[in-house]
């Protein structure tokens, strides 16, 4: 029985059946954990998403930007841009189906046995793991509720940029949002920095990555995301990047939950893909 967390998928749907080979998942007994962006880009996104779903228990995945941003189109609140894949979705018989099934996903899994944490993108240094779980709660009810719709339409925006725990509607809401899955870097003030997007040390001074920033307070949890293709598959401290750019001709990566646990060299296995794509930042 292993578990094995995997990158961003991003429609690439035959280089994860190729990688699930590799690892000789058995569908019987293994477990997946997904960091989110399951589509879009790649050319096979319909075929992801009712993989991941027919999976079941099987498979656990979270929330990520292209994730949400199919929501959004899906709903008429946002235009499709030139580089989108998701006609095959859109136009699918089974279209409500999956998209009810995505906007039931998480923001954040936390498994307390484990004490591992998957995320799509980052974690405020503000929060701590309470925090962070608590306010995952609060969109994931909302994507669930009456106010999805409304919520879609008003969740696009960088601000505001710094947590307070006073922060109300659309605002909280949306602060929430982009930390789990938009977030890269902060600055010495611990405010969000969503338009700097590149590889860790093209940033300018003041700005560090979210894992880095000085009193964390998740510094000492386990933590598992993706959403960095420019950063690739690193380990830093406790956190440990799982994206590694299979859509733009990078790899795709698979990481041994349990060699994460124990702190002994982290197994991963990693298939080169073939470029699709120029690369991007989101």
């Amino acid at each position: 029985m292993t578990t094995y967390v995997v990158g961003d998928i991003q429609g690439c749907y035959e280089e994860l059946q190729a990688l699930l080979d590799e690892i000789r998942f058995d569908f019987r007994t293994d477990t997946l954990w997904l960091t989110g962006d399951l589509v879009n880009r790649g050319p096979r996104s319909l075929e992801v998403l009712r993989f991941i779903k027919s999976l079941g228990e099987c498979a656990v995945t979270v929330l990520g930007n292209h994730d949400l941003h199919l929501l959004a189109v899906a709903n008429g609140h946002e235009p499709t841009k030139k580089s989108d894949t998701l006609d095959e979705i859109l136009e699918a018989d089974d279209r409500e189906d999956l998209l009810h099934w995505l906007r039931s996903r998480p923001l954040l899994h936390h498994d307390a046995t484990r004490k591992l944490t998957l995320i799509h993108a980052g974690l405020p240094p503000q929060w701590s793991l309470q925090t962070a779980m608590e306010c995952a709660i609060e969109v994931e009810e909302v994507l669930a509720g009456d106010s999805y719709n409304e919520f879609l339409g008003n969740m696009y925006g960088n601000l505001p940029v710094k947590w307070d725990k006073k922060l109300k509607g659309w605002d909280r809401l949306r602060f929430i949002t982009n930390c789990f899955t938009r977030l890269r870097y902060v600055n010495n003030n611990g405010e969000l920095e969503l338009k700097v997007k590149g590889a860790p040390g093209t940033q300018s001074e003041g700005i560090t990555p979210w894992f880095s920033a000085p009193k964390r307070k998740t510094a000492k949890e386990k933590i598992l995301f993706g959403h960095w293709s420019t950063y690739g598959f690193s380990v830093n401290g406790n956190t440990v990047c799982v994206d590694s750019g299979c859509i733009w001709g990078g790899k795709l990566t698979a990481v041994d939950i349990d060699s994460v646990i124990q702190d002994q060299n982290i197994k991963s296995y990693s298939l080169s893909c073939p470029e699709r794509s120029k690369p991007g930042t989101e």
